[in-house]
């Protein structure tokens, strides 16, 4: 059902988003707690896990690398990004309290909206019941948003409450650095302080360059030199 379901949304998961490919970083704790939570190591954790933090920080990542790894456990998953499919309507959600694992990002989304509220708590409900998972990521934590209905805010703030931390220059370095050796590349340091000295320093736009610089390096069999980074920086900007 949920496959189905999915596919009719046009929602596919790369196969870059991984826990192999996260860079932890000040994050360990938070990847940790997710790996527990889904390898049934934690049967006594609350049914909700919130997970919020910053753009940037990898919430769709971790969302998506738990359903990754939930499939190829065996265990049935979905992954919902809410903020994409929120005008297919709250009946969206009726029938996944039968998986497993339920990973909805961008849940700030919900927040006010009283009958996605309603079907976000049945579903929370459903799970509780059956003994899965709801994995939810936002924009902030589950006490900070307007939700109106009290059953629902008082769940999910009642639930295991994750924050992400953005990583400081040296994490972002090696970040980059190990998606880099992931896709084959190799990312020199000085290569990666150059681009972090000409761009946001963003992972979300930081990865995006990567792939930028991936296809570019293979086009011209080039490594990723300084000036081979600088030439194609200078491209995306050039009018």
């Amino acid at each position: 059902m949920s496959q189905a379901t999915q596919l009719s949304l046009g929602i596919r998961l790369p196969d870059s988003s991984v826990f192999e490919s996260y860079y932890a970083g000040r994050n360990q704790l938070v990847v940790d707690a997710l790996l527990a939570l889904q390898g049934g190591e934690r049967p006594s954790a609350p049914t909700c896990t919130w997970i919020h933090g910053v753009t940037g920080t990898g919430k769709t990542h971790l969302l998506q690398a738990v359903c990754a790894r939930a499939t190829r456990d065996g265990r049935t998953a979905a992954y919902l990004p809410l903020n994409e499919v929120i005008t297919f309507g709250e009946e969206l959600l009726a029938g996944f309290g039968e998986l497993a694992i339920v990973c909805l990002d961008d849940a700030q989304v919900l927040a006010g909206r009283e009958s996605w509220e309603r079907a976000l708590f049945r579903l929370h409900v459903e799970l509780d019941e059956r003994g899965g998972k709801l994995l939810v990521a936002g924009n902030a934590p589950p006490a900070a948003l307007p939700f109106k209905l009290r059953d629902l805010g008082s769940r999910l703030n009642g639930g295991l409450v994750l924050t992400l931390q953005p990583l400081d220059e040296s994490q972002q370095i090696a970040a980059l650095r190990l998606r880099a050796q992931l896709r084959g590349l190799e990312l020199p340091d000085e290569a990666a302080q150059f681009m972090l000295r000409r761009l946001p320093r963003d992972m979300t736009h930081l990865y995006a360059v990567l792939d930028e610089l991936d296809a570019a390096s293979l086009v011209a069999q080039r490594r990723l030199t300084v000036p081979f980074v600088k030439e194609v920086l200078e491209r995306r900007l050039a009018p």
